[in-house]
């Protein structure tokens, strides 16, 4: 289902008292997507390498630091991804928590899902610490919590060994994210669930202009700026190409309003999602950020003299394959056809 929400900071995400909440929704229109053609995705070999890990480490450091506790963007997507365990009727007593949005992650389940052991991962060793002493000083952690500094691309778990893997807005930035996943479902035990949420390719579309007409109109050229990023039809090919069963895709896309363009980049600094492109160009222009940041406030801004930005976040879900689970029937063995339920229901054109 894809929602759009509108949401509004006041006067910058990094300079608000904490007790003042970041944004507000506005609800909106919704729409839904399921599963897709693996014969449509296409994907480079594991060999080649498009951002930078350890650059990414760093930038997971930095964010340990800078995120604050009522970032309603990361909140939600976290709430929207664990709420999918609700429409379980299984419980999972062990669950291994992936690097991305950890802490929004462990604030969401609220007893959900059954967990009686959960494992929290992350290739930082600063976003470990802070996971953990947050742990420590919360009054409501009666679920026996590991903690784990390791990275997505090398899963260091066994074969079957646990009941759910959740991935919060960190996947993304893998460079082999078919074998991450394909990681995450031997990992899984059979019957086992895999929920992710990643960024999609419409994720800051606005800033992708502004930085793309800066670039030529200072430098004469473009230099890669923003990651690439999957598009939603590769989500159900991903799902499919990993060996998931069932496999289900969910869009939402959220508009968060900003004061300025510079605000919006702090945002990201917050949340560790930065330029990490092993490509990029190490050295940005005082002039043309300083540009961007003016074409993107030209362009976008609204009446009430804040700037858009979207982020399209794309929910996956996957089932570790089991007996049990319900199969497609047989090509051809319906035995009611689709006019015989036209001529019953009539035509609703």
């Amino acid at each position: 289902m894809r929602r759009i929400h509108s949401l509004c900071g006041r006067g910058g995400l990094l300079s608000l008292n904490a007790r003042d909440p970041p944004h507000f929704f506005v609800p909106s229109s919704s729409f839904c997507t399921d599963g897709g053609n693996a014969d449509e995705f296409q994907h480079n070999t594991s060999r080649v390498k498009i951002f930078d890990r350890d650059l990414k480490r760093c930038h997971r450091d930095r964010s340990a630091w800078l995120s604050c506790q009522n970032d309603s963007f990361v909140d939600a997507v976290a709430e929207n991804l664990i709420d999918r365990l609700q429409d379980c009727r299984k419980n999972f007593p062990t669950a291994l928590c992936l690097g991305g949005s950890l802490g929004a992650v462990k604030r969401s389940l609220g007893g959900r899902g059954g967990i009686e052991h959960l494992v929290m991962m992350d290739t930082s060793y600063d976003m470990i610490k802070s996971c953990k002493d947050a742990h420590e000083a919360s009054p409501y952690n009666n679920v026996e919590t590991s903690f784990v500094v390791a990275d997505e691309e090398f899963l260091p778990v066994k074969e079957s060994s646990v009941d759910l893997i959740i991935s919060c807005l960190g996947l993304h930035w893998t460079n082999d994210l078919p074998g991450a996943m394909i990681q995450c479902n031997l990992a899984l035990k059979p019957d086992g669930l895999f929920l992710a949420a990643i960024l999609g390719g419409e994720t800051l579309k606005e800033l992708r202009i502004a930085c793309t007409l800066a670039h030529m109109e200072r430098e004469g050229g473009i230099s890669p700026r923003l990651s690439p990023l999957a598009q939603v039809r590769d989500a159900g090919n991903l799902l499919t190409r990993a060996g998931f069963t069932l496999p289900g895709v969910d869009v939402d896309e959220y508009v968060v309003k900003y004061k300025s363009a510079l605000n919006l980049i702090e945002h990201l600094r917050a949340m560790g999602e930065t330029n990490a492109l092993l490509q990029r160009n190490k050295i940005l222009k005082r002039e043309t950020a300083l540009a961007t940041a003016a074409i993107y406030d030209s362009m976008f801004a609204t009446e009430d003299g804040t700037v858009p930005a979207t982020f399209q976040v794309i929910y996956m879900t996957g089932w570790r394959e089991h007996p049990s689970q319900q199969k497609a029937k047989r090509r051809g063995s319906a035995t009611v056809s689709f006019q015989d339920i036209q001529r019953q229901f009539g035509s609703h054109s």
